[in-house]
């Protein structure tokens, strides 16, 4: 079974390191992105990506918008889109939802929490 491949789209460098060491060591493939526009970018160009955890909060688009762009893409339609952010307002997580986003995690997260979340949203892995 081939390692399945997430994307990370966050504006910090550090949140997307503790990130990549967590699912890394975990034996997930890994693509990085430090905007929303970025990571649409990335994601209209790739072969396969299985799941995106995006941040809610960056610089033109933000993670809420992303979402919404993914979900117009044939190949996100139904993928796992994670919401990991430091804001845990209701609304803000209706919202989310409301656009497709599949799950909610507000940081600091830790590295098993998420990698349960991940495993559970996640099939075959």
């Amino acid at each position: 079974m081939s390692a399945k491949t997430i994307m990370l789209v966050d504006d910090s460098p550090t949140m997307l390191m503790s990130l990549e060491g967590i699912l890394s060591k975990a034996g997930y493939g890994l693509m990085k992105a430090t905007s929303g526009e970025a990571a649409l970018e990335t994601a209209k160009g790739a072969k396969k990506i299985d799941m995106v955890i995006t941040d809610l909060y960056m610089g033109k688009m933000n993670g809420i918008q992303l979402i919404k762009a993914l979900r117009q893409l044939q190949n996100f339609r139904f993928a796992p889109i994670l919401m990991l952010t430091t804001e845990s307002q209701q609304d803000k997580r209706a919202e989310a939802k409301a656009s497709g986003a599949t799950g909610w995690l507000v940081k600091p997260v830790q590295p098993t929490d998420l990698l349960q979340v991940v495993r559970q949203v996640l099939p075959g892995t």
